[in-house]
């Protein structure tokens, strides 16, 4: 049984979860952190600094240096691998959803994932980057290679999809433990992937700036996933009312001998009750006639048959023949 304080609680819960605005401070950083980006990418470009560090790096072969801590991160890179991340946080979100009667989790992360496979994606085509197990030549960019690894897309797939958790947190102490968490796996994903040496240190910069991008953004589609969302539920009722059994009518059944039921062609008869309580059907397409009063069988003159009923017999006289006194004799003396 509920207490009075969880009654007020339960009251005071929203019913619609709260939407993030695009508020000044949130797009004074989205404005940064394409600064950022952009310097990462020209520096990249023009083989300047970021280069030269990552070269550094890569000669030190740090998974030489350190081999003991090898098993362990090659089992928890996966933390940012897109396939089975995606699946835990959707399996999470969608029992979500089921709970606040919502679709808002699940549209969020699928904007999120739209977002950044397409941004993500776009970028490492466009720039074609070599990894270092690639290179060709020590100190150049191994731009426009054929490589696509430039974002890093296990780090940007780090940021987004544990920073999503933090994103639909209802609470500040909640959000504050979701961001610091996903800030901490993205962290450790992206240095995995320097340590394994599958990406250089601009590919994993360059990664939690488009990953943070991804969030930042996701305000401006706030409103399209809400007409989404009211479109989907709307589909969804439609789609269920489609689906609901209509009772079939019962026929009822025929026995042999028993006259037809009429049809739906058949013409419509009405049953007019007459004297002992018999009835006569009479089609309702034939002419009215006009109402005749209904007399007794007592009141009705007697109609005299015409010939009689008798047998024809050679000794009696028909009765239209004229009666004489010798056939009147005779049948007295019968």
């Amino acid at each position: 049984m509920r207490t009075n304080d969880e009654l007020v609680r339960l009251e005071e819960r929203p019913t619609e979860p709260v939407r993030p605005r695009m508020t000044r401070t949130r797009a004074g950083i989205l404005v940064a952190t394409a600064v950022v980006y952009m310097a990462i990418v020209i520096g990249v470009l023009t083989t300047s600094w970021p280069v030269r560090f990552d070269w550094q790096v890569m000669l030190f072969r740090p998974y030489k240096q350190w081999p003991e801590f090898h098993t362990f991160l090659d089992y928890f890179v996966v933390l940012g691998q897109r396939g089975p991340t995606a699946v835990a946080v959707a399996a999470w979100l969608g029992w979500r959803s089921y709970r606040q009667r919502t679709l808002r989790p699940l549209l969020v992360l699928g904007t999120s994932l739209l977002l950044l496979n397409a941004t993500v994606g776009a970028a490492k085509i466009g720039m074609g980057r070599l990894g270092p197990h690639y290179a060709t030549s020590i100190g150049s960019n191994e731009m426009f290679a054929g490589g696509d690894i430039f974002p890093s897309g296990h780090t940007a797939n780090a940021v987004v999809t544990w920073g999503i958790l933090a994103y639909l947190a209802t609470t500040p102490r909640a959000r504050r433990i979701a961001s610091v968490t996903a800030a901490l796996l993205a962290l450790g994903v992206g240095m995995t992937t320097v340590y394994l040496g599958t990406h250089w240190i601009s590919d994993v910069t360059l990664g939690w700036s488009a990953g943070l991008l991804v969030l930042l953004a996701l305000p401006w589609f706030e409103v399209p996933m809400a007409y989404a969302e009211t479109w989907l539920l709307a589909a969804w009722r439609r789609l269920r009312g489609r689906g609901a059994l209509v009772p079939a009518a019962v026929t009822p059944p025929v026995t042999v001998g028993a006259p037809r039921p009429a049809a739906d062609d058949d013409l419509p008869v009405r049953e007019p009750v007459g004297v002992g309580g018999r009835t006569a059907r009479v089609p309702e397409s034939r002419p009215h006639l006009s109402a005749k009063p209904h007399t007794a069988r007592s009141e009705r003159t007697p109609v005299t048959p015409a010939g009689s009923r008798r047998p024809p017999s050679p000794d009696r006289t028909p009765r239209t023949a004229p009666l004489g006194p010798t056939a009147g004799r005779g049948r007295v003396g019968s």
